[in-house]
């Protein structure tokens, strides 16, 4: 169970932290030190890779950096190209938002490490329509409960969570 060896790498994290949405937390998911970890890492990118699958999606795409692991093993283990989407224009070389090829009109599954209020998946979204991606779907390693699924939603995206922080923290699972 992916839940069962996420926590065995010690994704979860307490302390103070500011996430991604701004949001403070006294705990943290740390998907990155998971994905440091081979067996981890295809583990999920076979998961992701059994749900794209049954998307008739035509490319992948993650959002830098957190995702970038998990989209490459994700195309590996499914055959599927992908693009890398990055949180800003880049300051150098050709200047691109998006890397790889990107046709428009394709169907595209949107990958992410961890979602809270799911705005950086929503960018992702937005930069990828923008370019003439359709995208309704995306999967996210783990959902932090916060309302990520229901913003997604709004936006005409289904959000399919491998794990939920439910699933991680005793805390969130009791209330």
């Amino acid at each position: 169970m992916l839940a069962e060896a996420l926590r065995a790498c010690g994704v979860v994290r307490r302390g103070q932290f500011v996430l991604a949405s701004g949001k403070s937390s006294d705990w943290y998911i740390d998907v990155k030190a998971a994905c440091a970890k081979p067996t981890v890492l295809r583990t999920i990118g076979r998961q992701v890779a059994d749900i794209a699958a049954g998307q008739r999606c035509d490319r992948l795409a993650g959002m830098e950096l957190g995702a970038v692991s998990i989209t490459v093993a994700t195309a590996l283990a499914a055959g599927i190209p992908y693009v890398i989407v990055r949180k800003g224009l880049q300051d150098h070389g050709a200047g691109r938002q998006m890397e790889g090829d990107l046709v428009p009109g394709e169907r595209v599954l949107v990958i992410e490490d961890v979602t809270t209020t799911g705005a950086s998946t929503l960018r992702a979204v937005q930069m990828l329509r923008a370019a003439g991606a359709i995208v309704e779907k995306a999967v996210v390693v783990v959902d932090r409960q916060e309302g990520a699924v229901e913003a997604l939603a709004a936006a005409g995206v289904e959000l399919m969570p491998l794990v939920r922080a439910s699933e991680l923290l005793d805390e969130v699972r009791n209330g």
